[in-house]
């Protein structure tokens, strides 16, 4: 299946671009695609506070991620 993913902040950096997609096999989770994105842009190792949404929704690494899903990576912020 593919997912479409968003990003945003510095993980929009690591992609060199605000959107991309990813073949994932059905029944794989929202950590699945953390291992997927660390293996083609290894940057990704670094953001140990990546948080995910799916479709508008914070989720858990252990959501299962459906076909036609977005999936939204949420760098961690800093601002005073």
């Amino acid at each position: 299946m593919e997912v479409k993913i968003t990003a945003f902040g510095i993980a929009k950096d690591i992609l060199k671009g605000k959107t991309t997609s990813l073949k994932l096999n059905e029944g794989h989770a929202v950590t699945d695609v953390r291992k997927a994105l660390i293996q083609s842009y290894p940057d990704f190792q670094k953001l140990a506070s990546l948080q995910f949404a799916v479709n508008e929704d914070y989720v858990s690494e252990d959501y299962i991620v459906q076909p036609n899903d977005e999936v939204v990576l949420i760098p961690p912020v800093s601002g005073g």
